[in-house]
Parts: structure tokens; sequence; C-alpha cells
């Protein structure tokens, strides 16, 4: 399985996702400091959330295989810059949690992880279950092996790849 890289705002269900993937009991756990599983790298939400430490996330990235870009569905503003995933290397991904809360608005989540850069958005519920073995299949995925040639060629022609 791919190493998923998670951020996004305190309480956004970075850590609750973690639990979901690897199919354990739910319990609140307050991540106090990056902390980095078999499957998952967690972060706090005040990385995000503060622009003295923002800059660490891309320290962290480096250590992962996908960069998970997590967003609940009923957040009340947007913390992620449009062209987000040029600052990293690897596939982003976009995640929305909670999406059965009742203020939920997953359109508007969603088009803020397009702008973002997010290639693929996933909608789970870290309770239930929704959408987690979708997510679980993606990063099992083998991603596709490009020449260096290949990656020149895209990088000329303005292409994003992996």
């Amino acid at each position: 399985m791919r190493k998923l890289f998670l951020y996004g705002r305190s309480e956004a269900g970075k850590t609750s996702l973690t639990q979901a993937l690897k199919g354990e009991t739910l319990h609140y756990e307050k991540t106090q400091y990056t902390k980095t599983w078999d499957i998952t790298i967690d972060t706090p939400g005040e990385y995000i959330e503060s622009k003295g430490i923002s800059f660490a996330l891309c320290s962290f990235s480096f250590d992962s295989d996908v960069i998970g870009v997590l967003c609940a569905a009923n957040e009340p503003f947007n913390v992620f810059c449009p062209g987000e995933i040029g600052f990293t290397t690897r596939p982003m991904i976009g995640i929305i949690t909670k999406i059965d809360a009742p203020t939920a608005n997953v359109p508007m989540v969603t088009q803020w992880l397009k702008e973002a850069g997010c290639e693929r958005i996933f909608k789970v519920n870290n309770r239930t279950g929704e959408g987690i073995q979708e997510l679980r299949d993606y990063l099992m995925e083998t991603p596709e092996k490009r020449d260096i040639d290949q990656a020149i060629a895209d990088q000329y022609n303005g292409v994003r790849g992996y």
C-alpha cells in the first residue's frame, strides 16, 4: 500500500481516517505532533492553520507516496490555495470527510479541492466506512512508471506527471 500523507484543518478527521483505513475502532485522539504510521503520515491541523509552520508540511510530504488534502464537508472556510499542488512532486488527492454532517456542503468543498489541484477526490465517512474501501483500493494501485525522457517531455508540455 502506498503511504498517504494527510494534511488539513484541525478536527477535519485526519486521525479518524487513519484509524478507519486500518480497520480500527474510531476513538478521538488529538494529534499533537506529526505521526508516521505504516500507511499514513498524520499531521496536526495547526500546521496548515499557521503561516509560520505550514512550510513544515512540505518536508513531511517527502516521506510519502501520495499527498492527501483532507477537508471536512462542513468546513466554514477554505485554507487551501489555488494551485497548491505546485509544492509537491507526488500525486495529490482530495479527501472529503463528514459527508453526512447536517451542514455538509460537498459541492463547495469539492470545488476547493479541485482548485487546489487534486487529481482525484474521495468522499468518505470515517464512522460508517462509506468511501473507505475506494480510497484503500486507490492506495493499493501500483503507480505507472515513467522514464526520464517522458518526464522531460511532460514537463516541457506543461503536463503534470508522476
